[in-house]
């Protein structure tokens, strides 16, 4: 265990990470660079480096900036499909854990095994998990439609018991984790009360300092509410990012996004989709939240502020181990 002593909430998921507290930080693609995924490790929880959609220069300057912290990865599956040399690459590395998501695990699951890194997969209904069964995951992550990015339609406070029975039944060994609208201490207990035994959190690390993203679009999150996100593929079809269905992506509902959610046949028109993907880009590069993408979830009404990865993991843990009513030693 980190720290050399047992943490108040002990469970599966800290002894199989082997790390102090049940949190793991979303791979959020562009986001979740080394130093973030590296402070989240250094807090006792286990960071992952957002894999995004195969840049390997990318990835290989955020683990160099993870500076040989105990660092994960994460991929969108289908994307991986397309580098499948990025996995080579990562494992080289040594991950904590690679996890896979928003696609079949299959065709990459035995080299990670093989390799002994631990296998998570993340999923969004019972289908997907019961293939991150099949293929033998040593962690699940339920993710529910409330996340930010991209998702399904079932939502956390259903998908993560459901799953728990089914892992109960089938695959007892199998560790589940939760995923969507948990962004402080109420969500990790609420999650461990579903029958998860940690959570993994994006949102909430999106507004940290550490995170790979412009102060004006955190700026923009903390001021709104969790009414103010949509899902949409407006987002994917501007950047020219063909998402499979029928994933979509949550984000706040921007003038960008207002202005093109429901007219997404207009935007595929060239002329049209490279002036506005200029538009998008820029914004996000300058900061700029009307004229782009900001990609958080419902638990953007839960963000009031920014500040480093540590404080926002310690303060979430102190406050779930105070509602839960926990002690040194119980073993959740």
């Amino acid at each position: 265990m980190a720290g050399g002593a047992l943490t108040k909430l002990h469970t599966r998921l800290t002894e199989i990470l082997g790390i102090q507290h049940p949190i793991i930080s979303a791979p959020m693609a562009f986001a979740a660079g080394g130093k973030l995924a590296a402070a989240v490790t250094a807090a006792g929880g286990l960071g992952l480096i957002g894999g995004g959609y195969g840049d390997a220069k990318w990835l290989e300057r955020e683990f160099s900036e993870a500076r040989n912290t105990r660092v994960g990865c994460g991929f969108i599956t289908w994307s991986l499909a397309q580098h499948p040399a990025l996995l080579e690459l990562i494992l080289a590395h040594s991950p904590a854990a690679v996890m896979l998501s928003f696609g079949s695990p299959a065709p990459f699951a035995p080299r990670i095994k093989a390799a002994g890194v631990k296998l998570i997969c993340q999923v969004q209904n019972m289908e997907h998990a019961r293939a991150a069964v099949d293929v033998d995951a040593d962690i699940i992550v339920a993710q529910g439609a409330e996340a930010g990015g991209h998702g399904l339609v079932r939502s956390t406070f259903t998908l993560v018991p459901e799953i728990a029975d089914y892992l109960a039944k089938v695959a007892p060994a199998t560790v589940l984790v939760a995923a969507g609208g948990v962004a402080d201490g109420r969500g990790l207990a609420a999650a461990l009360m579903l029958g998860a035994e940690g959570t993994l959190i994006g949102s909430r690390f999106w507004a940290s300092a550490e995170a790979l993203v412009h102060p004006a679009l955190q700026k923009a999150a903390i001021a709104a509410d969790g009414d103010a996100t949509t899902r949409t593929t407006v987002v994917d079809i501007v950047r020219k990012i063909g998402w499979p269905t029928p994933f979509t992506a949550r984000v706040i509902k921007t003038n960008f996004v207002n202005e093109w959610h429901g007219r997404e046949a207009e935007l595929t028109e060239p002329a049209l989709i490279e002036r506005e993907m200029n538009r998008y880009l820029t914004a996000m590069q300058n900061g700029d939240p009307d004229n782009t993408g900001v990609w958080v979830g419902e638990a953007t009404g839960l963000i009031d502020d920014v500040r480093p990865a540590a404080d926002l993991l310690q303060k979430i843990v102190a406050d779930a181990e105070r509602l839960l009513g926990v002690s040194i030693g119980v073993q959740i």
